[in-house]
């Protein structure tokens, strides 16, 4: 058995701080992703806590560009238990986003000028900081999904047949 606070396959100590929260595994197959950014996002206390316990839902979110300021939509963190009164926040309000000016005016062009969508991909802890990997992403048409369904099962079913063409072989 691997100790208390290590992982199975490296033996490496997993870092507390360094964690994952939540993936949006449906943007990867409706969207082609063409670059990623990570991203700082402004949260309440409440919210913080709230992500800690993993609760948060990044299905339909999606992230614009108003005023040279990057917001965060459509995010659902729900309220922490014991957080009432004045502690508590709206689930499904928008957030800002902390990037670089040059960043957001990198993003804000490509977004304008080729018809392009900014995505949240996950949302994890980074030296005890939330941040977001945010994507700019075009939208895949349903032949498309299609498509990259067929390649990655040729590519699966290629690999196999590698893999079984290795172990028949007689070793020299």
């Amino acid at each position: 058995m691997s100790p208390k606070g290590r992982t199975r396959a490296t033996g490496a100590k997993q870092d507390p701080n360094n964690r994952s929260v939540s993936q949006n595994r449906r943007a990867r197959h409706d969207y082609e992703i063409i670059d990623t950014y990570e991203a700082g996002i402004a949260l309440l206390g409440s919210e913080v806590k709230s992500l800690r316990e993993g609760k948060v839902v990044l299905r339909d979110a999606y992230a614009r560009v108003d005023g040279g300021e990057v917001w965060l939509h459509g995010v659902h963190v729900p309220p922490y238990l014991r957080a009432q009164g004045f502690g508590a926040h709206d689930p499904d309000r928008s957030r800002k986003l902390l990037l670089h000016r040059r960043e957001i005016e990198e993003m804000a062009g490509r977004v304008a000028q080729q018809h392009l969508t900014l995505v949240p991909l996950s949302l994890y802890f980074k030296e005890g900081r939330a941040k977001v990997e945010l994507a700019v992403a075009k939208g895949r048409k349903t032949y498309d999904k299609r498509a990259a369904i067929a390649e990655r099962d040729s590519d699966r079913e290629a690999a196999r047949e590698f893999r079984q063409g290795q172990r028949g072989r007689p070793e020299r």
